[in-house]
């Protein structure tokens, strides 16, 4: 009995290990070092980073940009600008689409979308522009997604009555919007100080 039960202690702690690792047959006898990768080889699934631009030299330099906004553009503390910036593909360019936010100081309330797309010389056009009050765009999986707070005449700035959630899809010449969600907050729930209001989709 004592040597069946060590036996059996010996097997349970062999395949009751915390490392997640499963047997595949016997461990292989090459020394780590002949089957390292070679220094030169490239990682497997990197992209090239997107080349940076000064967002806010481009929508300064941008006329067709609203003059408030451009004046309205300083740093909220020190140097730091309000405009937030994406790169991604959206006009099926060789080179990254930038989108860029310009948001307010305060509360951090979109007042501008804009995307700038690179032509063959390295400049950068405006080809979207979106200046409503409480905007702001993203890149989902190649779509340009504008997303704007909708406001009653009683709602905080914190809390807005619903929202517009728009897609565009880029034609070869300029975006298109290709469908359109209006969500309603319920304000039933969770009326207290400090609550947040839900969503409620509408097609």
């Amino acid at each position: 009995m004592t040597v069946l039960l060590t036996a059996a202690l010996l097997c349970a702690g062999c395949s009751a290990g915390g490392t997640g690792t499963r047997d595949e047959g016997p461990a292989g006898t090459q020394p780590v070092a002949q089957v390292s990768p070679s220094s030169s080889a490239t990682p497997m699934g990197t992209a090239s980073p997107a080349p940076r631009v000064d967002a806010v030299r481009l929508l300064k330099n941008d006329p067709e940009v609203d003059p408030r906004v451009r004046n309205d553009l300083k740093p909220c503390a020190g140097s730091a600008y309000p405009v937030d910036t994406s790169y991604g593909t959206l006009t099926d360019n060789s080179a990254p689409d930038v989108v860029v936010n310009v948001l307010t100081c305060g509360e951090s309330v979109g007042v501008g979308t804009y995307v700038y797309r690179r032509d063959e010389d390295g400049a950068y056009e405006n080809v979207f522009a979106a200046e409503v009050p409480a905007v702001y765009g993203t890149i989902d999986r190649g779509d340009l997604v504008v997303t704007t707070q909708v406001y009653g005449w009683k709602d905080e700035v914190t809390f807005p009555s619903g929202e517009d959630v728009i897609t565009y899809r880029w034609t070869g010449r300029r975006f298109a919007e290709t469908d359109r969600v209006h969500n309603d907050f319920n304000r039933a729930v969770g009326t207290g100080e400090g609550a947040l209001p839900l969503p409620t989709a509408q097609n």
